[in-house]
């Protein structure tokens, strides 16, 4: 038995934001964005529209590919760092709700931007321990609503979106997600979070800074972390394998930042053509930055069945963490 994804669907909201545009009321230039992150654009959601609405699109069109319906599903996963509320009721719960999948379980997991590879391990594991047949995974984002926009430094980072994957039971020796690496340093919390809004800063009308509701980045540690556990998490994924690097595809990264990942792949030695990126037209879009990367890699004919592949994240905790997988 394995764990196979057998569709993918993806969301991008319609309204597409360049550098220059963003240029108009930061004080910044595409020169700078572009030379220090990678990005070009990013999408923004819709007033209107929460980071639920986004998972539900991704989802429809991921179930409709695995000509699954929505009652097929056993189990919803949702990883974000902006669901539809601080907390509870979760965003998997409105979702399952909202696509009708009414014999599922439904559970948000939180482990910053490497939550979609934390939620593909997990629902490798309810399968395999015979707890589900089919589960949608979902990574879903409106980080544009907690971005400090005052913070020329980070607000030129992320956008929004959503991917979803159905995770299926199959006999198919040459595919299914084969082994992950998750692991955590919860010492550098502090480097990436929103300060205040939860128990340990609740939110005091009147006294609370607006800012500290929003997100907050220590961008040198973060991008000091970034490159070191990327490289690691590589590496331990080839050793837990007996694979080298040559056996690999294509490494799929949390499409964060491109010097993180180019820095990643001069220390490591490993070619940068490697490391499929997408941050250009999206930007950061936390959990929703792989399965945007694997949609791409799909629609463009890139990714064939049992092609090996490393996804590789890092994110806010700190967490990071990679999936083996054989698409």
């Amino acid at each position: 038995m394995q764990a196979l994804i057998q569709s993918i669907g993806i969301y991008v909201p319609s309204k597409r934001v360049s550098n220059d545009e963003l240029a108009k009321t930061i004080d910044t230039t595409d020169e700078w964005i572009v030379s220090h992150t990678g990005i070009r654009y990013r999408h923004f959601a819709a007033e209107d529209e929460a980071a639920s609405d986004l998972g539900v699109n991704a989802s429809k069109i991921a179930l409709e590919r695995a000509g699954l319906k929505p009652e097929d599903i056993d189990m919803v996963l949702v990883t974000s760092s902006s669901g539809d509320y601080p907390d509870f009721p979760s965003t998997a719960c409105i979702i399952q709700d909202k696509i009708g999948a009414k014999n599922a379980g439904a559970v948000d997991m939180l482990a910053g931007c490497t939550g979609f590879i934390y939620a593909l391990e997990t629902a490798k594991n309810y399968i395999l321990a015979g707890s589900a047949k089919n589960i949608l995974v979902i990574g879903t984002e409106i980080l544009t609503r907690v971005t400090n926009w005052k913070d020329r430094n980070t607000c030129v980072l992320f956008g929004d979106a959503a991917g979803a994957v159905v995770v299926q039971a199959g006999e198919d020796g040459n595919r299914g997600i084969k082994t992950s690496v998750l692991r955590s340093d919860g010492s550098g919390a502090d480097y990436l979070l929103r300060k205040a809004g939860g128990s340990r800063n609740p939110f005091k009308p009147g006294e609370t800074d607006p800012t500290d509701l929003l997100l907050y980045m220590d961008g040198r540690r973060v991008y000091n972390f970034a490159v070191k556990v990327i490289i690691d998490t590589i590496n331990t994924l080839l050793k837990n394998n007996n694979m080298t690097i040559d056996d690999i595809k294509y490494i799929v990264p949390h499409q964060a930042n491109r010097r993180i990942i180019e820095a990643a792949a001069k220390r490591s030695k490993i070619p940068v053509e490697k490391f499929f990126m997408v941050i250009d037209e999206y930007a950061n879009t936390s959990t929703a930055s792989i399965p945007l990367a694997l949609h791409t890699l799909v629609e463009k004919g890139l990714l064939k069945k049992g092609d090996p592949i490393i996804t590789v994240g890092f994110g806010a905790g700190l967490t990071y963490g990679g999936n083996l997988i054989y698409w």
